[in-house]
């Protein structure tokens, strides 16, 4: 594998896209100080992954970015792109196959960096594990910047072994290892944290267990007592429902009566509407019978007049006058009326003849309108012919694009609806309710999954507040039992003190102590206790009071010649109270180191103080005979003399013991205030852990009652989203059509611009008659308009005048129906006057006719009369039949109505007590139905002997039973059975854990095994490869690498050199060429040994002159043929030995650019 290109944009100076081709495996850049060249070294090391801003030369990652310059302004982003020829098949894994690799790194000014391999977005991790153990990395021995040649040789043995590591290739080993040991260590804390888990496990799963069992129980009561419940309801449901079908019946048969009584009203009603017709008819035939029998009757009357004598002639006018009269009164009466009604018809015709005169005017007038209209339209229309005549293409083209643009813009109309509909039609699937449904679930989804989370923290939080409480709670015991073990082993000090300062107080004589209490002095103070004596001075004072420390403080001695008479046994020393004024001792004085003196300046008196013995036995010989001094540590001397007293028990003096008490009840009254204070803590947080753990329990519980909504929840939204797949595809369907719609939509948009533009230009060819056209054209709006105005309003009074007509001509026919009418009444009346007339005239004139000729007519008149007296009886009988019929329906349809209206009162009273049946049927179902049971279901399981009675009894003993079980914990099945699955999980998991654990300790000791061999024959073949070429480089002398430890895996590496002519020594004794050299060749070492793909190196040649540069060029050169070196170089001797120089330059300040030479091209052109 070998660098072939590096892409540059923005990156510091190179702000333009630039790419850099390595063609050959000695490339030189060149170029004057500052002008980008490690800026190329800076991009290698940056995409490899480089993440500390100060070894790219800046102080922040976002430094890279270009940051303008006087003539350019800052770019927004930078970006570098590795090219590698991969072609040998270097790299392994799944990029082996490719014959070019590309890596590529951005970062925006925001400061995100983003990684791309094969131009697929990538972690960093991704880059740096693809060249783990090929040497190349950001801080690899591959990449020698300036300065690095002193890093490397004067580095810590600890850190020259990570070059060691790189070349053995056991980088990628390390970084397993530590993934491991960070597995280990998880899984530690894993299996610690499980064990705790199931050891509260185990302590719920007891408790659960009881309360299970008492839930099941419940629950079986429940489900007895809703199965008792369901079949109660089911059973007076079952009641209920044959009242139900009882009442069903009625209302069956009710509804049939009913039907049946309608049926006869129908019949009748039917019946009575032709009889009426009929009787209409019959009475006209009865009239028409009548009026021709009295009309017979009338000529027979006259000719038996003429045959009887004249007094029954006028018995017979007279009846015949009478029947006249009548006949003439009712005419009267019918002709009356009918004249009535003529004349209010008459008047109504009248009254609207002129309106309809009026209207037949409007109708005349507004023809005459519409002809002048329509000659006005025509003459138009000539006058336009003429004018298109005169311009007609471009006028035609002008019409022919406005006729098209009018269609257009239709079809874009159109096309307008059908987005419109289409996008009505997708928002109503847009809108689907379950669409909502499932953005409402996915939220509470969400909101479940971040509650499970939330849950989840909070149980792993309160563990962990449960983990504390317990260390602090062991640490509070633990501190407890550790001040209560002070606390005694104090008492126990200060029992052991107080025995021995009674004994050495006196306190311990019998006889002493008897005295003292019948003289009420036992509980008086001794003089030791009441002094106060400097610290470190006690055992001095305690010398030279001695015994008197034991005297016995009273307030007054004159008591005493009466005490003393009672002492027989002992040693006593009373010891008056007073203070002493302090003033006069000096400090030299021992009297100066007691306060609270007590009367005790005359037994101090003449007592000097001296800190050791060599001060007091020099200021001996300057004592009186009366002085003394005495030593801090209770050696006290006269001129002459010299005393010193020491403890055989070792616990001090007097004094000393004192004061050690006097702390000692101080500490025991602290310690035991902080005793009880670690005891109420103790306590407190007893109770502060028995609250987390119960807020653990809680919180466990909620977090299975979220678990299972989730699940639940997402249950329910995969089921909603497969519902909703449907009216995605219709969404899909109807986004296509509107897009289709749409694409047409534009295309008529762009057809309806080039059609407003060809009318644009026909209506530019026709501007000289524009005035012309406009004048006409507002002539054709104006003759349209009125030609439309004319129509309508002909059409209106047409219609009017043909309404009027028609209301006229019923009118007329009405009237000439009634004068008809009027007229025959008045003929029949002129018939009747003139009956009555010839009847009185015939009463009034004797009759002479022919006796036989009279007799004939008779016998003829009679006839006619018999024949027209049985028509008048028929038409009578049928005119009777009909009334009697159509009476005898009229009370038949009463009847029928009556019977009709009792059958829809019990009928709807019926329907009433059904309807409530069967609310409160429906209400049992629904009530069944809330416990998701069905009536057929409960129905089938009911024993044939079931009754109401004994069920309620059934149930009110189950209730009973139910009442007994006290407080139930309902979830505590569902939790026994989840915390028992969890607990066998759990039990699961710690096994697996402790194997993986095994695993991993295996896996860890067989990295070691293989690092130490690694690193062992690296160093070694490293050693070798130093030692070879270290002569090269120098011209002699010898080099080696030494251990610092003998451990292999941690153990450092240092450099050992000896150039000729040196002693060997050190790396850090050679100079600043010696150590350059030495670098190179301990470089070129590991090269040798594990070759990266290429190596950059940036002035690793400044600090060597000349002949040691030639050297190192040609050594370079050597080791070009196995490995691609990329340098930066100054040294003309360096340059020389290039294949390809690449030259960067500055023309443009702050911007770099390239410029690349091939040097056996540019040897050959000069060749030429």
């Amino acid at each position: 594998m070998r660098l072939k290109a590096i892409k540059l944009a923005g990156f510091k100076s190179f702000v333009d896209p630039t790419t850099v081709p390595f063609n050959t495996n000695m490339t030189g850049i060149v170029g004057p100080n500052g002008c980008g060249k490690s800026n190329t070294i800076d991009a290698v090391r940056w995409v490899m992954g480089e993440s500390s801003a100060k070894y790219l030369r800046g102080d922040a990652m976002t430094d890279v970015i270009f940051n303008g310059s006087s003539e350019r302004k800052p770019v927004g982003k930078a970006s570098v792109d590795l090219v590698f020829d991969n072609s040998d098949g270097s790299l392994r894994g799944e990029y082996a196959g490719y014959n070019e690799i590309a890596v590529r790194r951005q970062v925006s000014r925001d400061g995100q960096s983003t990684y791309y391999l094969n131009g697929t977005k990538c972690r960093r991790k991704d880059i740096t594990d693809i060249f783990l153990g090929t040497g190349l990395g950001p801080r690899s021995y591959a990449i020698i910047e300036q300065g690095m040649i002193s890093r490397l040789i004067e580095a810590k043995p600890e850190e020259l072994r990570v070059y060691v590591e790189e070349a053995a290739g056991i980088s990628k080993y390390k970084e397993r290892r530590r993934e491991t040991e960070n597995r280990m260590r998880r899984t530690h804390e894993n299996l610690e944290r499980l064990q705790d888990i199931r050891e509260e496990l185990e302590r719920q799963l007891s408790h659960l267990h009881r309360q299970a069992q008492a839930a099941e129980k419940y629950k079986e009561l429940k489900e007895q007592e809703r199965e008792k419940k369901a079949q109660l309801q089911a059973l007076k449901w079952q009641t209920l429902n044959e009242d139900y079908q009882q009442r069903e019946l009625k209302i069956a048969q009710f509804e049939a009566q009913f039907e049946s009584h309608m049926a006869e009203q129908r019949g009748a009603d039917s019946e009575i509407e032709g009889l009426r017709l009929e009787h209409q008819e019959k009475s006209d035939q009865f009239n028409e019978a009548q009026s021709k029998y009295y009309e017979v009757g009338a000529q027979i009357a006259r000719q038996e007049q003429k045959l009887e004598h004249q007094s029954q002639m006028a018995l017979q006018l007279d009846r015949d006058l009478a029947e006249v009269e009548k006949a003439i009164l009712d005419t009267q009466k019918s002709l009356e009326e009918d004249q009535l009604n003529l004349e209010t018809v008459s008047e109504e015709r009248l009254m609207l003849e002129p309106e309809l005169e009026m209207l037949l005017a409007g109708e005349e007038e507004s023809a005459l309108k519409l002809e002048e209209a329509e000659e006005a339209q025509r003459k138009w229309q000539d006058s336009w012919d003429t004018f298109t005549q005169r311009a007609s293409e471009p006028a035609r083209q002008a019409e022919v694009a406005q006729t098209r643009i009018q269609n257009t813009e239709q079809q874009l109309t159109r096309l307008d609806q059908q987005i419109q509909r289409l996008q009505e039609e997708l928002q109503q699937v847009t809108e689907n309710p379950e669409l909502e449904e499932i953005q409402l679930l996915n939220e509470e989804v969400s909101e479940q999954e971040l509650a499970a989370e939330s849950q989840q923290a909070r149980v792993d939080e309160l563990h962990e507040q449960v983990t504390d409480a317990r260390e602090s709670l062991e640490h509070q015991r633990k501190q407890l039992d550790e001040g209560k073990a002070r606390l005694q082993q104090m008492l126990n000090r200060k029992a052991t003190l107080d025995a021995l300062q009674k004994a050495a107080l006196g306190q311990g004589s019998e006889a002493v102590s008897h005295w003292l209490e019948s003289h009420q002095l036992a509980r008086k103070p001794r003089l030791a206790e009441q002094l106060q004596v400097e610290s470190g001075w006690e055992r001095a004072v305690e010398t030279v009071l001695g015994g008197y420390l034991q005297a016995v403080m009273v307030d007054d001695l004159d008591p005493a010649q009466h005490w003393l008479d009672s002492f027989k046994e002992g040693q006593l020393i009373l010891w008056q109270q007073g203070t002493e004024s302090m003033s006069a001792a000096q400090p030299d004085d021992l009297l100066s180191k007691v306060s609270s003196a007590q009367n005790v300046a005359g037994l101090l008196a003449g007592v000097k103080v001296a800190d050791d013995l060599g001060v007091a036995l020099a200021a001996r010989t300057g004592l009186a005979d009366d002085e003394s001094i005495v030593t801090a540590d209770g050696i006290w001397l006269g001129k002459h003399w010299l005393r010193v007293t020491r403890e055989a028990d070792g616990e001090g003096g007097l004094l000393a013991r004192q004061q050690e008490l006097e702390a000692l009840e101080e500490q025991i009254e602290d310690l035991d205030i902080q005793v009880e204070e670690w005891d109420a803590d103790l306590e407190a947080n007893q109770l502060k852990l028995r609250s987390l753990e119960q807020q653990r329990e809680t919180a466990q519980r909620e977090q299975q009652q979220v678990s299972q909504k989730l699940i639940t929840l997402k249950s329910q939204l995969s089921g909603k989203q497969a519902r909703a797949e449907q009216f995605a595809l219709r969404s899909d369907k109807l986004n296509k059509d509107i897009e289709e719609a749409r694409q047409t939509q534009t295309l008529e948009r762009e057809t309806l611009e080039e059609l407003r533009m060809a009318w644009q230009e026909a209506m530019s060819a026709v501007d000289e008659d524009t005035d012309e056209r406009q004048r006409l054209q507002d002539e054709r709006a104006r003759v349209q308009q009125l030609l439309e105005t004319a129509r309508m309003e002909a059409g209106q009074n047409k219609d009017r005048g043909h309404q009027m007509q028609l209301k006229m001509q019923t009118l007329s026919s009405r009237e000439q129906s009634l004068q008809q009418a009027i007229d025959r009444l008045a003929e029949q009346m002129t018939r009747l006057r003139e009956r009555r007339e010839q009847v009185m005239e015939n009463q009034n004139r004797d009759h002479s006719a022919d006796l036989d000729e009279l007799k004939a007519q008779l016998e003829e008149m009679l006839e006619r009369r018999l024949s027209a007296e049985q028509a008048m009886q028929a038409a009578r009988h049928a005119l009777e039949a009909v009334d009697s019929r159509l009476r005898e329906l009229e009370q038949n349809r009463a009847d029928a109505e009556k019977k009709a209206l009792e059958v829809r009162n019990e009928l709807e009273k019926v329907r009433m007590e059904c309807q409530a049946l069967d609310i409160r049927r429906q209400a049992l179902v629904d009530a069944l139905a809330e416990e998701k049971l069905t009536l057929k279901d409960v129905m089938e399981n009911i024993p044939d002997e079931a009754n109401s009675e004994q069920w309620q009894a059934d149930l009110e003993k189950i209730a009973e039973r139910i009442q007994r079980l006290g407080a139930i914990n309902l979830a505590a099945i569902e939790e026994y059975k989840v915390q028992s699955e969890r607990k066998v999980y759990l039990d699961a998991q710690n096994d697996d854990l402790e194997k993986a654990l095994q695993t991993l300790e295996g896996a860890i000791q067989k990295i070691d095994r293989e690092t130490r061999t690694r690193f062992q024959e690296t160093f070694d073949k490293m050693n070798a490869g130093l030692a070879e070429l270290f002569p090269k480089v120098f011209g002699g002398g010898h080099a080696s690498l030494e251990l610092t430890d003998e451990d292999l895996l941690t153990t450092g590496v240092a450099i050992m050199a000896r150039p000729p002519g040196k002693k060997n020594s050190t790396i850090h004794l050679l100079s600043g060429g010696e150590k350059a050299l030495t670098a190179i060749a301990l470089v070129f070492s590991i090269f040798q040994l594990n070759p990266a793909p290429f190596c950059m190196l940036d002035e690793v040649d400044a600090p060597l002159d000349d002949a040691n540069v030639g050297r190192y060029a040609r050594l370079v050169k050597a080791m070009s043929e196995k490995v691609q070196f990329i340098y930066i170089t100054h040294n003309k001797i360096a340059m020389e030995m290039a294949d390809q120089l690449m030259g960067v330059t500055m023309h443009e300040p702050g911007v770099s650019r390239l410029v690349s030479v091939d040097v056996e091209e540019a040897a050959q052109m000069i060749d030429q």
